[in-house]
């Protein structure tokens, strides 16, 4: 099965835990492995989003805190210099492979708003026609609450797979994909390959992610709810190596796969006839 030669729009999720050293700083060489396959995959006739973690850490490093944050202030702030450090390489090693980007921050009011729900597909299809890669993150010098906080960026990537009408998810993560049991503690656990029904394997997630990062394998499957849900399959796979993509690109199977509801599926290639 191809997975993703006939998959035209793409939003590929990395987390902080792959951006980073163990230290926090920035791991340079894995963020240019990912901008190059990612330009790779745009050169093949994809239109590629990329949902990045990284700017918190990116301003922990930047201003030498020697500390993970450890109120919402310093958070947001850290943030707030992180952001810019972060476009900033996103920028240059983007336009080393001849791409442009586009930085898009939200919140969760903005998707659940119909008037800036609107705005935000608007914006996403403008910049995808201008032949534009957008970098989206979670605007966390803003994000303040349960009304504005998306919790995380794997569910933020499910949400902009549903604004800018995604036909595939990528989620990037420290992982193989999702197990029957933790792999962290049981040698002899299995790496689930295809999931047609998350409620079926809800009971293999475990807790949070690293201390680097929020998510954790509950939140990706929440995720892969809402985006299987809409008719958009998604594939949790290890972004250690970002040139596992290229398995993808040429038919193999690598992670574990999130079936589509088929009935959703057949109604976005029926709209996708029409608005594409």
């Amino acid at each position: 099965m191809m997975y993703v030669k006939e998959k035209q729009r793409i939003v590929v999720k990395v987390g902080t835990s792959t951006l980073t050293h163990a230290t926090g700083h920035l791991n340079l060489r894995r963020i240019e492995a990912l901008v190059k396959v990612i330009s790779d995959m745009k050169n093949a006739g994809h239109q590629m989003v990329l949902v990045s973690s990284g700017a918190v850490s990116a301003g922990v490093a930047k201003v030498g805190l020697g500390h993970i944050p450890e109120t919402p202030e310093e958070k947001q702030a850290m943030a707030a210099i992180g952001q810019s450090e972060l476009m900033k390489l996103y920028d240059r090693f983007f336009s080393d492979y001849g791409h442009t980007v586009a930085q898009m921050l939200l919140t969760k009011d903005v998707v659940e708003n119909p008037m800036r729900r609107a705005a935000a597909e608007n914006t996403f299809r403008r910049l995808l026609d201008m032949n534009c890669i957008p970098i989206v993150n979670e605007n966390d010098s803003v994000s303040t609450d349960e009304l504005t906080k998306f919790g995380g960026n794997d569910m933020l990537s499910a949400h902009v797979a549903c604004v800018c009408d995604a036909d595939l998810v990528l989620n990037l993560s420290d992982v193989d994909g999702l197990y029957d049991s933790d792999p962290r503690k049981n040698p002899d656990a299995r790496l689930i390959g295809r999931v047609e029904r998350i409620e079926d394997v809800l009971s293999s997630a475990g807790g949070a992610g690293t201390s680097r990062g929020t998510g954790g394998m509950m939140a990706k499957l929440r995720a892969a709810q809402i985006t299987t849900s809409q008719g958009i399959p998604m594939f949790i796979l290890n972004g250690h190596d970002p040139e596992i993509l290229y398995t993808l690109m040429d038919g193999g199977h690598v992670g574990t796969y999130f079936v589509a509801d088929e009935a959703k599926a057949e109604d976005r290639k029926r709209r996708h006839a029409y608005d594409r």
